[in-house]
Order: structure tokens, then sequence, then C-alpha cells
């Protein structure tokens, strides 16, 4: 077992995390989420004796029939202009939508918005004009209403255009799989490019995990000022926090996110509250098949959903703090 995973976990200072308190700077500018969106909880099981903790093996104890992890083609999301449907002002290209994700560019003077709703919930981002967007449609399979907004007055917005459109992705893990607004990467990007090093070292996706977790551990820092200071609608660039080494929680949650989700493991980005002081707060949750271990004393569970909180894990808070994800509150997901 690594050293330094145990060590990201029990000797850092203790985390401070003012910054993530704020629900208007970092993360959903203001949405509800739908029905089936977030919320699906991983319950990574306690250590079953001394030994488990060593199972994944020493690195220089690997056998002769160690086979490398292979990751999938890897899976893009762009906006197409010539599958766009709109006019002049807003076009929306649904040409991704059964690979999890809907992309747009408008174009305003003033502000603008993209909602992405689905029954009685909705996810409501904010567009920069001229520039292409992509979002995930992270509610399920169903019918969807998709809507470009233009402020007219404070507080109020006109619709630009819009359409309708009915989902079946072609699996759940769909949204999961690629980059997006809130985790914004490239085939090219160094993050992804660190990524394939670490999963090359490895045979299965909770050995990409654990190497991944390692790396963001040992290697990034909480900002505090940063998370003293930043503004609303910030969205995080993986590359930029795995350059400086530092970040708030949006940017440990975007970095792995974007490094697992390159090497094809589904990693949701979470948005909700954790208690008992009700901070405001970003994390992961991965999906595997295999049962093994990140840490000396956190186990994966196979065929299901994983909390994998790095901001806690890399500044002195160990996986007892995530324990069954019970004092976690999701409330948006991407």
């Amino acid at each position: 077992m690594r050293w330094n995973r145990i060590v990201c976990l029990l000797t850092a200072a203790m985390l401070l995390l003012h910054g993530c308190g704020d629900a208007s700077a970092v993360g959903q500018s203001g949405a509800q989420q739908s029905s089936g969106a977030a919320g699906v909880s991983g319950s990574p099981s306690g250590m079953e004796g001394e030994a488990a903790g060593a199972a994944g093996g020493d690195d220089a104890a690997r056998d002769e029939n160690f086979v490398p992890y292979q990751a999938p083609a890897f899976a893009e999301a762009v906006f197409h202009e010539d599958m766009a449907e709109g006019d002049d002002n807003a076009k929306i290209d649904l040409s991704g939508i059964s690979d999890g994700y809907v992309a747009v560019r408008a174009d305003s003077e003033v502000r603008l918005k993209f909602q992405v709703i689905k029954g009685d919930g909705s996810y409501d981002y904010d567009l920069t004009s001229g520039e292409p967007s992509v979002f995930p449609i992270q509610s399920g399979d169903g019918s969807y209403t998709f809507r470009v907004l233009e402020s007219v007055a404070e507080g109020k917005y006109a619709v630009l255009y819009t359409t309708d459109a009915e989902v079946t992705l072609k699996s759940e893990f769909e949204p999961f799989l690629r980059p997006s607004d809130y985790v914004n990467y490239r085939m090219d990007s160094a993050c992804v490019k660190k990524a394939a090093e670490l999963a090359a070292g490895e045979e299965d996706v909770p050995g990409v995990v654990a190497a991944v977790y390692d790396y963001i551990c040992s290697s990034v820092t909480y900002d505090r000022e940063k998370a003293a200071t930043v503004k609303s609608g910030y969205l995080p660039d993986p590359d930029e926090t795995l350059a400086s080494g530092k970040g708030i929680c949006f940017d440990y949650a975007a970095l792995a996110a974007a490094m697992l989700r390159s090497q094809g493991i589904p990693v949701k980005m979470i948005f909700g509250y954790v208690s008992p002081d009700d901070l405001y707060h970003a994390w992961n949750m991965f999906y595997t098949e295999e049962t093994g271990w990140v840490t000396v004393d956190y186990q994966v569970s196979g065929d299901s959903w994983n909390r994998l909180d790095l901001t806690f894990a890399a500044n002195g808070k160990d996986s007892e703090f995530i324990g069954d994800g019970g004092n976690y509150a999701d409330l948006y997901c991407y």
C-alpha cells in the first residue's frame, strides 16, 4: 500500500473551508435539481481485518502477469454548428443528447442564461456571449425542454429560443464520462496526460482512482485566499489547478472528475451541504464494477457509486468523516 495514501489522510493540518460555504459563488447559479438527478450515495465499508489494507500490495511487488489498465476511447462533448437548430441569436445542438450532453451558443449584449428542464426541476446556467458551451443531461431519460434566455430587467428574462427533445441515454453513465463547462478538459489537456500516466501503472479502476487520489492529495493544497475572494459564476480550470497546486473545493472536484473521466471512469461532481456545520461544498461520486481499496481504511464497493471527497482527504479529514455519506446532502449534480 502506498504510504502517501495514509500520510495525506493523517498528517495534514485541519481543513478550513470558508470559501466553500458560498453557494452563489461556487457552483449552481440558481437552479432546482430535477428528480433523480443526484443523491445516489455509495456506502464505502470499513476495513475487515488488518490484512485488508494491504490488498493492493506494493508497487514493487507486482507479479509478472501485471496487465496495465486500458482506458476506452476518449469521450468528447462538442458544439456542432452544422447540427444546431435555432437562429442568429441562439443555437442549440441536440446531436449529443444520447451521449448525455447538450451544447449551445448564443449572442447578446446583455446577460444570457441556459435552462435544462425536466418535469418540475431545472438547471440554470450562465452563458458567455458568442462562446459555445456544453452541459450535462444529468436527470436521466425523459422529456426535456432546453431554453436560451436573455435578460430584460433585473431578475427577469425573455426566451430567445426554446426546443423540446425526448432523451434516451445510451447508458446512465454517459453524462459523467465527458467534459462540460463545469468539468472542462480536452484530449490534449495536461490533467488528461497526467491521468493517463498514472493509469498506466495500475491494473483496474480502483487502482486508477487510488493513483489519482494519491496524486491530488500530495499535489494540491487548499487556497484560503481564493476561497475568501471567489466571485459568483466562477468555473474551474483543471489544468490551472494542476499547474498552481492549489484550489478550493470546486477545483478539487473538477480536477478529480476530469482526470478520472478521461480514463473512462464515470464520475459525478456533486454540490450540496455537509453537516454538522451545513457547509456548502463540492465532492465526487465515482462508479466501478470492481471492489477494492483506495486508502488503508476506505474500501470501494463494486457495482455502485462511491463517494470521494478530495478536499477533505488532502487537507486532513480522513474517510471516517465521509463515513456512510449520511452527513452529505446532495443538491446538484454535474
